[in-house]
């Protein structure tokens, strides 16, 4: 039984897009959606940065190129390559969407976005618990990096899930994929109600 949908496939690729047009039309056609997506942030042509983007539109950082981030001011930074995480504009955006989503005994007739579960969300242990108790009372559509070196811990507990389809998502299919996915979490949303 398939209750979770995600997206992998190298940076880049479409996953955002995917997600976001998936997410459309399955709201065009009546299903419930919350959640949100990561975002590029370009200055001059240059990504500076990532923000998170609830699908109601908020936004907040999710990450700045060093410099471009602000001061730190003593506290611990938390670096993915270039970029400087901000964990507390990610935690106050992203965390609150999911107590709306999983009440006591799930929410059955909505789908809950999270683009993505990657290295910079998972520095926040609260998103970490938040997304493991989504994944056991609703139905998400998110995406997760492939399999690298060091294997992130939650991305490969949700890829190993038996109630869990992952596309992956190429230069070559990502133009053809969009009606399985949609179907797909039709789908899962049936197996949940």
């Amino acid at each position: 039984m398939i209750k979770h949908v995600f997206l992998t496939g190298p940076p880049g690729v479409g996953k955002t897009t995917l997600v976001q047009k998936a997410c459309e039309a399955l709201v065009s056609s009546g299903v419930a959606a919350e959640g949100f997506y990561t975002e590029e942030v370009r200055e001059s042509g240059r990504r500076v940065g990532f923000d998170v983007v609830t699908l109601d539109g908020k936004r907040g950082h999710l990450s700045r190129v060093r410099g471009n981030a602000g001061a730190s001011r003593g506290r611990r930074e938390h670096v993915v390559g270039q970029y400087v995480v901000d964990l507390s504009s990610f935690e106050s955006l992203a965390l609150p969407l999911f107590k709306n989503v999983v009440p006591a005994g799930g929410d059955r007739g909505k789908v809950f976005v999270i683009d993505e579960i990657g290295k910079m969300e998972l520095f926040s242990q609260s998103f970490v618990r938040a997304v493991r108790q989504a994944l056991d009372n609703c139905s998400i559509l998110g995406s997760i990096p492939l399999p690298k070196d060091k294997p992130l811990g939650l991305v490969e507990e949700v890829r190993a899930r038996g109630d869990v389809k992952v596309f992956t998502v190429s230069k070559e299919n990502r133009d053809v994929i969009l009606q399985d996915i949609v179907s797909a979490v039709r789908d899962s949303l049936k197996q949940t109600a």
